[in-house]
């Protein structure tokens, strides 16, 4: 027997949502929020609206904030309750469990086993991502999810290793990290949320870094990559998904959360959304720069590489707290 939350959706029918459109810069974002970005239209919910704390972003030394959502944000907008879910049974049983109650399971599972993966990952590399199970069949060892991009399904021996059952079955130092999402019987319209989102953005603005991030990151840059260099080829990807990757995609998605609030609130916010939008394109053009110098081994262009999305920061903070105050930018 088939249990599906939303089962009006068919992957081969889907639309994915605009945030992951691929003309964007960084059409996928890292692979919780991507999740949520999916998860929140089929609820009928703008995932344009939870973006704020994305300004709260910071550089950590060796990498970028790996950025989510809070859950008090989803609460305090749309009245989602997130928790973890205990595992002391089968994961599949748990999850069959909360899709008959009308909840959404996101689990932790290894990617190996994830067909949307193809040419990536699948069969090839094992490692941890998230997925949110939207429809599961335990008889016909099918399951569809929202994994990335887009809603998938996959089935047969890809069932039994994401679940780990069968001839995958085998003893784990742990259970997988496991999250449910408790909807309310009504959510609120655009509008509330909007208002909510607003009130939010106050509060995330409060909670900046102290520094400028982007600057702290452009002064190590270079010797960071000197020691990427020496590394094996492979360790480039990993170091550019949690510096240059998280950076852009941050600020991509929060020019996308200026934008949105502006149109819903009336609020002037494009001086920032634009200050975001050049963050996000100086990434991208700076994680092309950095292959060739790994490869060539040449660093010193690198640092003034990164100095427009340096001034794109304090252009962000600048203007948006003066359109939070209700200030305008004094004239140049």
């Amino acid at each position: 027997m088939t249990e599906a939350l939303f089962a009006h959706l068919d992957p081969a029918r889907y639309d994915r949502h605009k945030l992951h459109a691929a003309d964007r810069d960084w059409p996928e974002t890292n692979c919780y929020l991507d999740v949520w970005i999916e998860v929140l239209p089929a609820l009928g919910l703008a995932p344009e609206a939870a973006l704020g704390s994305l300004i709260t972003q910071d550089f950590e030394g060796d990498q970028f904030t790996f950025f989510k959502v809070p859950l008090e944000d989803l609460e305090a907008l749309f009245g989602l309750r997130v928790t973890e879910l205990a595992i002391y049974d089968r994961v599949e049983t748990h999850v069959l469990e909360q899709i008959r109650r009308g909840r959404l399971s996101l689990v932790e599972v290894d990617s190996f086993f994830l067909p949307d993966t193809q040419g990536v990952g699948y069969r090839q590399a094992h490692g941890k991502t998230t997925i949110a199970v939207n429809r599961l069949d335990m008889d016909s060892r099918s399951m569809e999810y929202f994994h990335g991009l887009s809603l998938y399904r996959l089935d047969g021996d890809d069932f039994d290793g994401v679940f780990q059952r069968g001839k995958y079955a085998r003893d784990l130092p742990f259970l997988p990290y496991t999250e449910f999402v408790k909807v309310p019987q009504t959510c609120p319209n655009a509008s509330e949320f909007a208002s909510s989102a607003l009130n939010l953005l106050r509060g995330h603005i409060d909670r900046r870094p102290a520094q400028n991030p982007v600057a702290a990151f452009a002064e190590v840059f270079p010797d960071q990559v000197a020691a990427v260099a020496e590394r094996p080829f492979d360790f480039f990807h990993l170091y550019a998904f949690n510096t240059l990757r998280q950076l852009g995609a941050n600020f991509e998605l929060f020019s996308a959360h200026l934008d949105w609030l502006a149109e819903q609130t009336g609020a002037e916010f494009s001086r920032s959304a634009e200050a975001s939008r050049v963050i996000s394109t100086t990434c991208k053009t700076v994680q092309f720069q950095l292959a060739r110098a790994v490869m060539r081994k040449k660093f010193d262009k690198l640092a003034p590489a990164m100095q427009p999305a340096v001034e794109a920061w304090d252009a962000v903070v600048e203007n948006l707290e003066q359109a939070l105050t209700g200030q305008r930018p004094a004239a140049a």
